[in-house]
């Protein structure tokens, strides 16, 4: 089956739903984002794996004023892998309170359920070395 439109849409939505939340401290909302086993991968950048909302929201918390203050996304690409199965590619810049600063990778696995399109896990990747350095 193909991918609806509106399941496009709806999951391109809940990616850039990602910064507003976390940008205004809407911690409470993150079962909008992900799902409640949630494993938000950032090993990548060297800081392990979070499993669940729980753990989720008490690392951003306990980063405090080392959160961006501005999450942005980019270059969303949607893979149908099953009917109620997604794998997503985007892009993400993060800008801290001093104005500098940092681009990731975001590998998702989104999944449907009862109560839409959920965030099931999240893999996080520091950007590799420049092209010309290569």
């Amino acid at each position: 089956m193909t991918l609806s439109t509106e399941d496009r849409t709806a999951i391109t939505d809940l990616i850039h739903m990602h910064g507003h939340l976390f940008d205004s401290g809407e911690l409470d909302r993150l079962d909008e984002l992900f799902t409640p086993d949630v494993v938000y991968d950032v090993t990548g950048l060297g800081a392990g794996s979070l499993q669940g909302l729980a753990a989720l929201r008490d690392a951003t918390l306990a980063l405090g004023a080392s959160n961006p203050v501005g999450h942005h996304v980019t270059n969303i690409v949607l893979t149908e892998v099953t009917d109620h199965q997604v794998r997503a590619l985007s892009k993400g810049i993060g800008v801290k309170a001093d104005g500098t600063c940092g681009s990731v990778s975001y590998e998702d696995t989104i999944d449907r359920g009862e109560r839409g399109w959920r965030i099931s896990h999240r893999r996080v990747l520091a950007p590799g070395a420049p092209l010309n350095a290569r």
